[in-house]
């Protein structure tokens, strides 16, 4: 009986796996409160290969902590390197956290709480880690390796789904002693709304923030001072974003003119408090908003700032756009990492 020919799919050769990269590289990651992203670095802060997810804090801690992790094996097979060579991860978070034990005290965005991130990654990845403020990250990424490269101190300020704030000061991140601070979103004003959880105080990211515009916005879309807005999101909060926001204000609708003016004199306010007690070398902006309307927050911030901070110690503040755009946080930390260990 003759034999059987051999199946075609028999006779290919087998495939070879991709070999893989012997380098040493960082991990950072953002934790934002939207997304997050886990990027990996090679020793010049190149990005190499990276993942995101959804961070859906209302999953849950317990979920949220297997993205983090499922995010960082992805974004080190995407870079196609050997996993042996990982030298460290620098993780950025939203909410208050303990640098010196690795822990996200508090994401009020997120709700969680008391999550030991330097545990969690050591334990995973048996390589040191370090558990920063995401804006805190972010505002050393530039006065490493971006817009605040060269000055002495800078001040970041990052309008989003809150109002972050960093502050380094020759080389040092401002903390305290076991908690992140510069809680520039958090500072109160007079005033108040239905929402105050104090009554006759106001939070200065109830008025600065992408969520406070976009709260406004839909308000205006309901009274039909924002047609074009009402038109493409339907008012709805989840939908009116940095770059809808921004297309209601070139659009010249007064009612955009007016909530931006009102927002960006507010965040002068605040700007102006920090300039009054530290007295910065310079202030970065980033984040969605100043993104999309940079000459906006750029210039008129400087304006209310001059108005409101003492005028000997506005003078000769230098603002800048920050300039690592999404990387800001994800570099930042890992540049903090590093540079402490030297």
């Amino acid at each position: 009986m003759p034999a059987k020919k051999a199946s075609k799919k028999a006779a290919k050769p087998a495939k070879t796996s991709k070999k893989l990269r012997n380098v040493p590289f960082w991990i950072g990651f953002d934790l934002g409160g939207t997304k997050m992203m886990a990027s990996v670095l090679d020793a010049n802060y190149n990005v190499l290969g990276s993942a995101r997810k959804s961070t859906n804090g209302s999953d849950g801690a317990a979920k949220g902590r297997n993205k983090i992790v499922k995010a960082i094996h992805e974004a080190i097979a995407e870079a196609g390197v050997n996993p042996k060579g990982i030298q460290g991860i620098g993780i950025g978070c939203p909410g208050l956290v303990n640098p010196e034990k690795g822990i996200l005290i508090f994401a009020p965005n997120l709700g969680w709480s008391n999550m030991a991130l330097r545990r969690l990654l050591q334990t995973e990845f048996k390589a040191p880690v370090a558990v920063l403020n995401d804006v805190d990250a972010g505002t050393y990424g530039e006065y490493a390796l971006g817009a605040g490269k060269g000055a002495r101190s800078l001040l970041g300020v990052f309008p989003g789904t809150g109002v972050g704030a960093g502050f380094v000061y020759n080389g040092q991140i401002i903390m305290g002693r076991a908690i992140s601070a510069m809680e520039l979103g958090n500072i109160l004003l007079p005033g108040t709304h239905i929402g105050s959880p104090v009554f006759g105080t106001v939070t200065l990211e109830d008025l600065t923030s992408r969520l406070a515009l976009a709260s406004q916005a839909g308000l205006a879309c309901y009274r039909g001072q924002l047609p074009e807005l009402d038109k493409k999101t339907e008012g709805a909060l989840r939908s009116i974003r940095s770059k809808a926001l921004a297309n209601a204000f070139r659009s010249g609708d007064d009612a955009a003119m007016i909530m931006f003016r009102n927002s960006i004199r507010y965040l002068g306010m605040g700007v102006a408090t920090v300039v009054n007690l530290l007295a910065p070398d310079r202030v970065t902006l980033g984040g969605g908003l100043v993104e999309e309307l940079p000459g906006l927050y750029l210039n008129l911030l400087k304006e209310e700032v001059d108005r409101y901070a003492i005028p000997e110690l506005a003078k000769g503040v230098k603002y800048s756009l920050a300039k690592l755009g999404g990387q800001a946080v994800a570099a930042g930390a890992v540049a903090w990492m590093r540079n402490e260990k030297k």
